[in-house]
């Protein structure tokens, strides 16, 4: 970036560029949550069998999350009087910057990252963690006890899985054999069956673990304890309205994507399709750079879906089943993976990673398929009074008084 600036002498060629960076990623966050929000309202309707959004903006109401900012922009914004109102109205912005910072080092393609750095997955995932600190001073700051508590719930969550998180993260950092990202996704070039997941058995698994505890990181069902409206009213950001709340949930969805698009540089080869057998951009130029971050955006906006879906089909856990399903299985099983693909690096002869690495795929690939098929053939609606799945065959109130 700075080389689009040569024209201006040092400092102000890198002062330039940091500003147009920073204009990127800020609009970049800014976009993304509003299209975020909106599908997240359509995916919870489709999960429980409503339209969502249909008015504003057309049959799909393209524009609610338009006019929801509006709203928020326009709303008083309050300061509770017990509240410590400098740490109060910090807090949002401290958590945002920890979401926009870890963009810095996200390589959207080949040569396409705000900053390369040589620990560039140290960094994303350092910055990350830094995120709970706004959490825990609105908080703190909040004059509330409900607030409080939120914050402290998400400081103790945090804090204990970021432990198998990093862990998972080193997993495919000893395949790689460096924390740079963008030489993470070089190596995955090529057909899918190079990506990083499918190099063993430990690497497949942890994508799993690193997604998971990822999830918990970004406060997501069933992990959003910091935020439970069922005893905590709303959690730590109970006292904020207005722009402050707003800046909470650009912060959230900025870094569902960042610990997606990590995991999509980790794991699922980056910005690589899985189909072409060479890096498009050294191929077909400006128009292969516009294929890696079209990819690298999909791969990211699709795992932040699947987030969504799973806050809408899985209950909220407890605070102690929270904590015992990370110290007792995620931590132990994270240990487990990081000394396995350590062994499998020394010890496992070649032709054991070829046939696990296309045999994993290909299976994977076959998965994939036949779910589409079960999807595409499933009846649209079911007769009146009966059921889907495993609740076909179950009498309804419907089937009782009908005499069925």
């Amino acid at each position: 970036m700075k080389e689009l600036f040569s024209f201006l002498d040092p400092p102000f060629d890198a002062v330039a560029a940091a500003f147009v960076l920073a204009g990127v990623f800020v609009t970049f966050i800014a976009l993304s949550s509003l299209f975020f929000i909106w599908l997240e309202r359509k995916v919870a309707g489709r999960m429980q069998d409503r339209l969502g959004p249909t008015r504003v903006g057309g049959k799909f109401g393209w524009l609610q999350t338009v006019a929801d900012g509006i709203k928020l922009l326009v709303k008083e914004d309050t300061t509770p009087t017990g509240a410590d109102k400098i740490l109060f109205k910090m807090a949002p912005y401290l958590a945002f910057c920890a979401s926009f910072v870890a963009f810095i080092s996200l390589p959207f393609g080949n040569g396409i990252v705000g900053r390369e750095m040589s620990v560039g997955a140290f960094f994303l995932m350092a910055v990350l963690a830094c995120e709970v600190f706004g959490v825990i001073l609105a908080g703190y700051s909040s004059g509330s006890k409900w607030s409080l508590f939120g914050g402290i719930r998400e400081a103790a969550q945090v804090v204990s899985y970021e432990v198998p998180r990093a862990l998972c993260v080193l997993v495919p950092v000893v395949v790689a054999g460096t924390l740079n990202l963008t030489t993470m996704g070089q190596q995955q070039e090529g057909i899918f069956w190079n990506w990083r997941i499918f190099h063993d058995p430990f690497t497949f698994v942890a994508f799993v673990i690193f997604f998971i505890t990822a999830t918990a990181s970004c406060k997501r069902a069933p992990f959003d304890l910091a935020e439970a409206e069922s005893e905590l009213v709303a959690g730590f950001h109970t006292e904020y309205s207005g722009l402050r709340w707003s800046v909470f949930f650009m912060a959230e969805y900025g870094s569902m994507f960042a610990v997606s698009a990590a995991a999509c540089l980790l794991f699922l080869g980056g910005w690589h399709t899985g189909l072409l057998p060479f890096e498009p951009s050294k191929e077909w130029g400006i128009f292969g750079h516009i294929l890696n971050g079209a990819v690298f955006i999909g791969k990211g906006f699709f795992l932040v879906f699947v987030m969504m879906w799973m806050r809408w089909s899985l209950p909220r856990l407890r605070i102690d089943q929270v904590m015992m399903t990370c110290l007792k299985y995620f931590l132990p099983i994270a240990c487990v993976l990081l000394i396995g693909v350590c062994t499998w690096e020394l010890f496992a002869p070649d032709w054991l990673g070829l046939g696990w690495r296309y045999l994993c795929s290909i299976g994977c690939v076959l998965a994939i398929v036949a779910l589409v098929l079960r999807l595409l053939t499933a009846p649209l609606s079911m007769p009146k009074g009966e059921l889907p799945g495993a609740w076909a065959g179950v009498a309804t109130p419907f089937m009782r008084t009908s005499g069925k």
